[in-house]
């Protein structure tokens, strides 16, 4: 006789998961940031987290990451997993961000601003 059935562990599985998450378990958020010749890449990975559940919000200079956990999609109470923020210096240009999500890390790629179109000669005039 068999008191436990595969499906009752593949239900809740996900649940022990997102409780050994929210108590610090092995699932914390490892955070790199990374400075690149084209500019900073940000990589954040959690295993065991699905795509879905990250977010990332430009504010100004303020980068944050972070996730959340829904039971089911269209509930609107959300646990939070994880969150970072990070202030952004102003050589970078925010208007050309974008995040990828690969294997289990995602990836927020933010170039530098065009260095050449920046610097340049200011005449002065003489009165």
């Amino acid at each position: 006789m068999n008191l436990i059935s595969r499906d009752f562990i593949r239900r809740i599985a996900p649940q022990l998961d997102l409780v050994n998450t929210l108590g610090g378990g092995a699932a914390q958020a490892v955070v790199r940031v990374d400075t690149r010749e084209q500019g900073l890449l940000v990589r954040v990975a959690i295993p065991s987290v699905s795509p879905e559940t990250f977010h990332v919000v430009l504010n100004n200079d303020q980068l944050t990451v972070y996730c959340e956990y829904r039971h089911q999609p269209e509930d609107t109470l959300a646990a939070p997993l994880f969150a970072h923020t990070l202030d952004l210096p102003a050589t970078l240009d925010l208007s050309r961000i974008d995040a990828v999500h690969k294997g289990h890390e995602l990836q927020v790629r933010i170039p530098y601003k065009d260095a050449a179109a920046q610097k340049r000669e200011i005449e002065i005039r003489q009165r």
